[in-house]
């Protein structure tokens, strides 16, 4: 099976990716120590796309580990799955970005970044047939962002016909923890537009919604939130891990979720969702399912889908789930709200089923959703630029390092370009006159 590398950078992207292998080692009954405990052969019938086999039996994660401060590593080390990863695989520095996107991208990040490829490089050159990369990182702070995007230009500028697809978190209102990060995000999502086959994007905020509101946890711990965050990055995985009747990978998810190659930023969403108390009053059913993931509550982005419309949909189904089942309930989906899917894409979601559930559940679904409602997050992180740029503000600690106002200008007018393709692709209807398409494709 075709491999994956993945890069988990900054303090955010290491946080999240612990649950994402702590999740798919309990699927592939891995043990925290990396030896196999599973009973079913087709847990380790594709184990190669994630792990390689070391000596005795062991499997290590392909996964690299990059901060620019110590810490994250130490908690890893102390953590049951320390023992995991390849110590190789550890590139840690010792300064720390500060939170300041041109430390990670130019210079703190720029010193460490030769070290991080030589390891990619190293783990390509061991795969028989390398499919692509992901990684996983935050776009508010300093290393996931600053950092994360040069890493994603370095192997797009090296590995130009592998996918690369981002987990990235987006900084939110409600839960921000600095005051720079509509600068990073801006600056970032500048790289991704250009860099990435797929993003998609992960909002704390949307997370806190539903740890509350669905799943009737009062205080969600970080834990719980990269936990919902893993289950969505193992439910985009799963057909490459584990046989099934319908496959999708990574290629053929950005062939069916791409209609442009700058709109590739998803919305992610998982089903089913239920607070412990109730779970057992619960017959899930594929109907149910369905119903979930198209619910905004569902969502893992803060942005309601009704504000726009669905380009393309994808819907990973896992378990014991019929074939019919799974296209009657898409296709009555479509149905019944044709008015929230463009209607010059016929047949614009696409299906893929696993036989597999997740661990603690019978049938599970992931979805990926390309929605031009997506631009009411970027207007959220733009409108924040923009009342801080105009007037300065914090300017000098990013041309301290070396950047230059120009690039801020750039970035933001990038933001507002893809904020407007969004919207026109959404008033777009069917009857587009050929000679205002070619006015756009120019």
């Amino acid at each position: 099976m075709p491999e994956i590398i993945h890069l988990q950078a900054g303090q955010c992207g290491n946080q999240i990716s612990n649950e994402f292998w702590k999740t798919i080692s309990e699927e592939h009954g891995i043990l925290p120590d990396g030896t196999y405990c599973g009973t079913n052969p087709k847990q380790k019938e594709r184990l190669d796309v994630y792990y390689t086999e070391g000596n005795n039996g062991k499997y290590v994660p392909r996964a690299i580990l990059v901060d620019l401060e110590p810490g994250t590593k130490d908690t890893i080390m102390a953590g049951p799955y320390g023992n995991l990863f390849h110590p190789n695989n550890f590139v840690f520095g010792q300064n720390g970005a500060g939170n300041n996107w041109a430390k990670g991208h130019y210079t703190e990040g720029a010193e460490l970044v030769d070290a991080v490829m030589d390891i990619v490089r190293k783990e390509a050159e061991n795969t028989d047939c390398l499919q692509g990369f992901q990684l996983t990182h935050s776009l508010g702070g300093g290393t996931g962002s600053g950092m994360g995007t040069l890493l994603v230009s370095k192997i797009r500028e090296e590995f130009p016909d592998r996918m690369l697809c981002t987990y990235s978190v987006v900084p939110s209102p409600k839960v921000s923890d600095t005051v720079v990060e509509p600068y990073n995000a801006t600056l970032s999502l500048h790289q991704l537009v250009e860099n990435t086959d797929q993003t998609f994007c992960i909002d704390n905020q949307a997370l806190y919604d539903i740890c509350k509101s669905t799943l009737k946890l009062t205080d969600p711990s970080y834990s719980q939130l990269n936990s919902l965050v893993s289950k969505v990055m193992s439910g985009v995985t799963t057909c490459l891990r584990f046989p099934g009747q319908l496959n999708a990978d990574l290629r053929k998810l950005a062939v069916n979720m791409v209609p442009f190659p700058r709109l590739h930023f998803f919305m992610p969403g998982f089903a089913p969702l239920t607070s412990g108390a109730s779970k057992s009053f619960r017959n899930i059913t594929v109907a149910d399912l369905t119903q979930q993931i198209f619910s905004a509550s569902n969502m893992m982005a803060a942005c309601d889908p009704v504000h726009g419309k669905y380009l393309t949909v994808a819907a990973m189904f896992r378990g014991a789930v019929s074939m019919k089942d799974v296209d009657e309930q898409m296709m009555n989906v479509q149905a019944k709200n044709a008015d929230r899917f463009v209607s010059w894409i016929p047949n614009n979601v696409k299906t893929a089923v696993c036989d597999i559930p997740p661990v603690d559940l019978d049938m599970a679904v992931t979805f990926i959703g390309n929605s031009t409602a997506i631009q009411d997050l970027f207007k959220r992180v733009n409108e924040q630029f923009t009342a801080m740029f105009r007037r300065k503000a914090y300017l000098h600690w990013y041309i301290s390092e070396g950047m230059d106002e120009m690039e801020f200008t750039e970035a933001e007018s990038n933001m507002n370009d893809l904020i407007s393709e969004y919207q026109q692709y959404q008033d777009a209807t069917e009857d587009y006159e050929e000679d205002e398409d070619e006015d756009y494709n120019e």
